[in-house]
């Protein structure tokens, strides 16, 4: 956090400046690390629309740059049944997996985060002022960059309030060398309201497509645009996730019928200008999904290629794109899930399956043996279980009919380089965050409906195979709460899911016992502190770096690390 922004170092008067993708002024931890201009230089850049253009593209830049990708990755995965440790996994990393964390901890610095709201709290401060002097910026345009960064600030921030709880919050930008940013952490609550506020204010400005689809033959592929910026359905789908931790489910619900309605329209839109069906996307109960398999194939793996290997898939609603060239690579799945050259610092949590027969027999705690998403998601070898997603460019293999290992014909390609997506939100995202109201809301036939919508799911997974009965599920809520968690984790595995949703089942239910019993399914000894400390609610958000500690006099450590090492300092 601020005490006083540093006056020494200037923004370049240069638009180049916004298009870097690594950040040129590192190693700040104050809150707010976006680096200010004094009047008669700012005066002189807000000038025309390209201006705005320009740091709108260096807000996305910022999420996708190392310290932040990273952290959106580990905040969200690290501590749950998901992930291990593998080798030289660092020590901060290893400390969090063996759930020692302290406020000394370098992950616990959430700079680059505030790097990027800052930067869409500028946008959304001179956007309006420059479209008043600027006859080409027109005022549609305006307010649709307004609501690009407002959705990206609220991403920013949903993920904050997840991983701390109450963090400081302003929408006020940071611009001028005499400011000074000393402000308390706003409760949970408090910013989740303001969140979908904002939202609710921006959302009919939003831009609901970039670019129609081109097609080629009965070959279709869709503009980057669609996906790698925000778009309305984009902002439905994190109104949705907001709604729903909030527990106001009947909101959840109706965002999540908008968006899975604009994907049927998206859907309709293309069949129409293909002349007829595609190939590789079917109805699932009016639902359109991409295949496993297409029609006439018996080779599995479709999914994964279109949603994981090529990215910005006709189900994606909102991913972060990288590239080799310029060097705008995935580190976080380079460093810590593997590549063609390097394996991966952490590793899948394998005591979550049965390793004493081949997988494809196996009754695992998890997954069936149909089920695609094991064998695109994992990479098993003799010594481990290793993480297959977003490293494997592309995968294929059989599985109806097979019974051995051997037979399934498993043909995994693994990325020669690390420009795999970062996937936030995608189309069966908005099917089980649906699903999961239903079963909260508890009213009549809601059980029916989120066990629909589980089971297409799940059956398109296993490749039309059902896997699922009705009748062992819907007649208790505790078995409907039980499969939704599993159906996620089975189909967000690694994803960036896992961890929060043990935080939300714990919030609404009141205990850390779910949350608990997960976590210990990856711990190999010391089960009773571990227990011992989720013990402490508090304890399943992160602490407050001790640097923030120091700067901001009025942000007050997490209870349960108030006593450790690094929790307490003299000002």
């Amino acid at each position: 956090m601020i005490t006083k922004i540093n006056s020494k170092v200037k923004w370049m008067v240069c638009a180049a400046l916004f298009t870097i993708y690594y950040p040129l002024f590192t190693g700040c931890s104050d809150f707010l690390d976006i680096l200010p201009m004094n009047e008669t230089v700012l005066e002189n850049f807000w000038t025309e629309k390209e201006d705005v253009t320009n740091v709108r593209k260096s807000c996305y830049e910022s999420l996708a740059s190392k310290d932040a990708i990273c952290r959106i990755g580990l905040w969200s995965e690290l501590r749950s049944d998901n992930l291990k440790a593998g080798g030289g996994v660092e020590h901060d990393v290893n400390e969090i997996l063996k759930e020692n964390l302290l406020p000394s901890n370098s992950f616990c610095k959430w700079a680059k985060i505030y790097e990027c709201i800052n930067r869409c709290n500028t946008v959304c401060y001179y956007a309006p002022k420059v479209q008043a002097i600027d006859p080409n910026y027109a005022l549609e345009e305006m307010k649709a960059d307004v609501a690009e960064v407002t959705t990206l600030r609220a991403l920013c921030y949903f993920y904050l309030i997840r991983t701390f709880r109450d963090v400081p919050y302003t929408t006020e930008a940071s611009i001028d060398d005499s400011q000074t940013f000393i402000i308390p952490a706003t409760p949970f609550e408090g910013v989740l309201d303001s969140l979908i506020n904002s939202l609710e204010r921006v959302k009919d400005d939003a831009v609901k497509r970039y670019e129609l689809e081109t097609v080629s033959g009965t070959y279709y592929s869709f503009p980057v645009e669609n996906s790698s910026r925000i778009t309305r359905v984009a902002v439905y789908a994190l109104l949705a996730d907001l709604y729903l931790w909030k527990q106001d489910y009947d909101n959840a619900i109706r965002y999540c019928d908008l968006a899975l309605d604009y994907k049927r329209q998206q859907y309709d839109d293309l069949k129409a200008r293909l002349g007829g069906e595609i190939e590789e996307i079917d109805l699932f109960d009016e639902i359109p999904m991409i295949l496993e398999s297409t029609a006439g194939s018996t080779t599995c793996g479709s999914t994964y290629n279109a949603i994981f290997g090529n990215g910005n898939s006709f189900e994606s609603i909102f991913e972060l794109h990288f590239s080799t060239s310029p060097n705008l690579e995935n580190v976080w799945v380079r460093d810590y899930f593997g590549s063609a050259t390097r394996d991966g610092r952490l590793t899948a949590n394998d005591l979550m399956f049965d390793k004493t027969q081949n997988v494809i027999d196996n009754k695992n705690k998890l997954y069936t043996k149909t089920d695609g998403r094991f064998y695109e998601s994992f990479s098993e070898s003799s010594s481990s279980m290793n993480i297959g997603k977003y490293v494997r460019s592309s995968v294929s293999y059989k599985t109806k009919g097979v019974g051995n290992v051997t037979a399934l014909g498993l043909n995994p390609k693994t990325r020669g380089d690390n420009t795999a997506p970062w996937i936030f939100y995608r189309l069966t995202d908005m099917m089980l965050i649906k699903a999961e109201a239903l079963v909260e809301r508890e009213a009549p036939g809601d059980f029916n409906e989120a066990f629909r919508l589980i089971n297409l799911v799940n059956k398109r997974a296993n490749n039309l195979t059902e896997t699922l009965k009705a009748s062992d599920y819907v007649t208790s809520k505790a078995e409907m709460q039980k499969l939704v968690m599993d159906e996620r984790q089975r189909e967000f595995m690694f994803e960036g899911k896992r961890w929060f949703d043990l935080v939300r089942y714990s919030r609404r239910e009141g205990s850390t016992s779910y949350l608990t019993n997960a976590v210990l399914n990856k711990i190999e000894g010391n089960a009773g502190a571990i227990r011992a400390k989720f013990a402490d609610m508090n304890y399943i958000y992160f602490p407050y770096a001790k640097e923030e500690l120091k700067v901001n006099s009025l942000l007050q450590q997490n209870p349960a690390f108030s006593n450790g090492e690094d929790s307490n300092f003299k000002r």
